[in-house]
């Protein structure tokens, strides 16, 4: 089985990683996953580890579809699968209103179909073939990647709800799923189909601090998951009620409100917490629910040493 960690991490610098992707391999760690929001892009700490670990496999989770030009993004994949040549999974997604819009100046318009477009567009780009072609999205004339990668990637879409599940079952290798309990894989799941790849970041926080936790948890849940995409995933889920406090006071502007309206249940279905052993327990249920790729999302809360917790929750522990 798969096993990541979600990477760079927190309050170390990049050029520090070396050692810790050294040392995740050897814990028996396989998979290192970036993600793309505020902080780093996702090429450069995967760039970094295709040269540093020759034996971990690399996923963005992921790129948005929006914020790179079609032929840029393939130019980006495309090297970094020459620089880790069969060890590259590529996670592309909408990303969400904020970024795409509020951060990057873009319009967040048919996100459907932007990916759709895109995940079509990179397949025949990523072949070698020369493409020039009016998709719904966007257009591109005559573009062919000057260094086709031998081995080219699987591409994973990240998705929420049933639409963009089915075209990452249909039309992609697998999917990338997020911000959702062990119990919500195996509706997820069936909406993906068998035979897919299935990528979940899980967040994680193995501390016995469990008041410290939630209380460091609530405002990272009120940030996601009043975002329109997260909001609509957690209704589609049945989760309207027990977040129906937090949509309100987020609405009405009192932020502190807000958070402290998360009920405790919901905070300890999506951030992982307790003991080692108890926080393993959990991504085993994540697994068993039909993830076949958890990618761990270490958090470093209640004064967490994050490198003690990459060694409890190893493989090899």
């Amino acid at each position: 089985m798969n096993y990541g960690i979600t990477v760079p991490f927190q309050g170390v610098p990049l050029a520090e990683h070396r050692s810790w992707y050294e040392e995740l391999s050897e814990l028996g760690y396989t998979d290192l996953w970036s993600s793309e929001a505020d902080g780093t892009d996702a090429f450069t700490p995967l760039a970094l580890a295709a040269a540093w670990t020759p034996d971990l496999r690399l996923g963005t989770a992921i790129v948005p579809v929006y914020t790179r030009g079609p032929a840029l993004l393939a130019q980006s994949v495309a090297a970094l699968a020459e620089a880790a040549p069969g060890r590259l999974a590529v996670g592309i997604g909408t990303s969400s209103e904020v970024i795409v819009e509020g951060w990057n100046a873009l319009r967040f318009d048919k996100p459907y179909q932007r990916t759709r477009d895109l995940v079509a567009f990179l397949r025949r780009a990523l072949s070698g073939e020369r493409v020039d072609e009016q998709f719904e999205t966007f257009a591109v004339r005559g573009f062919r990647l000057g260094r086709p990668p031998q081995v080219v990637p699987p591409i994973l879409v990240a998705a929420l709800r049933p639409g963009m599940l089915r075209l990452a079952g249909r039309d992609g290798d697998g999917a990338i799923i997020n911000w959702l309990a062990a119990d919500d894989v195996p509706r997820v799941v069936e909406e993906i189909g068998p035979g897919r790849e299935v990528v979940a970041r899980i967040f994680v926080c193995p501390s016995e601090d469990a008041e410290a936790v939630r209380h460091q948890a609530r405002r990272l849940i009120a940030a996601y998951l009043t975002v329109p995409v997260y909001a609509a995933f957690h209704e589609w889920l049945g989760r309207a009620d027990q977040l129906r406090g937090l949509w309100d006071a987020w609405a009405a502007g009192d932020r502190k409100t807000a958070a402290a309206a998360i009920p405790d249940a919901v905070v300890d279905s999506l951030v992982i917490h307790g003991s080692p052993a108890e926080v393993r327990a959990e991504i085993d249920r994540y697994v068993s629910n039909g993830v076949t790729t958890p990618a761990l999302a270490l958090l470093p809360f209640a004064g967490l040493d994050q490198r003690t917790a990459l060694r409890e929750l190893a493989p090899s522990a």
